[in-house]
């Protein structure tokens, strides 16, 4: 059962919760085909009816909005292990569109299924909205970089955000595989003030900038740029990771 694909779904809902045999049994039994998707691939439209929960296997993936001008919003950014369209638990069509950032694999789940699974199995449901909780903790932490906080921090906090979430999966650092437009998209900037904000933040020494990718060099200090607490991702030892890069710093 090691192998099983949807073990990594399991793990992570598993991670904070009080989950039993029983409860692994029913979930692990899941209707589920997963399929390889391309970078800027739509999972999703919005306003189009859906039939199935969608999560990460591997790869990245965001939900944004198109506006009526032809700008974009990215709304948030989804890693490996995350179910990325809990919404349909309380509505069948999408509210924003749904790509994938990176090439990747998901896995879809029959919501009908998934619904009976949720129904049988409380301690399963408790965990979902566990995480449907988090997320609604990111957006909130969104909206406030996206209203309140100038383009260094608001960048700096957006990559170290990516950075804790996306080390929880993979266990090491992952470099930043987003384009500077992209990352204009998701923190509310131009490009081009994305590209002097990046600039300034290299020139400090807390990143290093490649053709395609954003690498974090100083995590403690990025953190302190971005007026970064990462209490609101809902992640055991983000404070200790925290912590332990600004001592190596010193």
């Amino acid at each position: 059962m090691k192998d099983h694909l949807l073990g990594p779904l399991w793990n992570r809902l598993a991670r904070d919760a009080s989950l039993d045999a029983a409860d692994r049994a029913a979930f692990l039994a899941l209707p589920f085909h997963s399929r390889r998707c391309e970078a800027g691939e739509h999972l999703e439209y919005p306003g189009k009816e859906r039939s199935d929960y969608k999560a990460l296997l591997s790869g990245f993936a965001y939900r944004g909005r198109m506006l009526s001008d032809g700008s974009r919003q990215i709304v948030s950014v989804h890693v490996p292990g995350e179910f990325v369209n809990l919404d349909l638990l309380i509505d069948a069509k999408a509210p924003h569109e749904l790509r994938m950032l990176t090439p990747g694999r998901i896995v879809s789940v029959n919501a009908g299924a998934f619904g009976d699974c949720l129904r049988s199995r409380p301690a399963v449901l408790r965990a979902l909205w566990r995480q449907t909780a988090v997320e609604a903790s990111i957006f909130s932490e969104w909206i406030a970089r996206l209203g309140r906080r100038d383009a260094r921090a608001r960048v700096a906090h957006f990559l170290c955000e990516f950075a804790l979430r996306a080390r929880l999966v993979a266990g090491k650092d992952i470099a930043l595989p987003m384009t500077q437009m992209q990352l204009a998209d998701a923190t509310g900037l131009s490009p081009v003030h994305v590209n002097r904000t990046l600039a300034g933040l290299r020139r400090s020494g807390l990143i290093r900038v490649d053709v395609g990718d954003i690498r974090i060099r100083d995590l403690a200090g990025l953190a302190q740029a971005g007026d970064f607490d990462p209490s609101y991702l809902g992640l055991a030892g983000c404070e200790d990771e925290l912590a332990a890069r600004a001592s190596a710093q010193n």
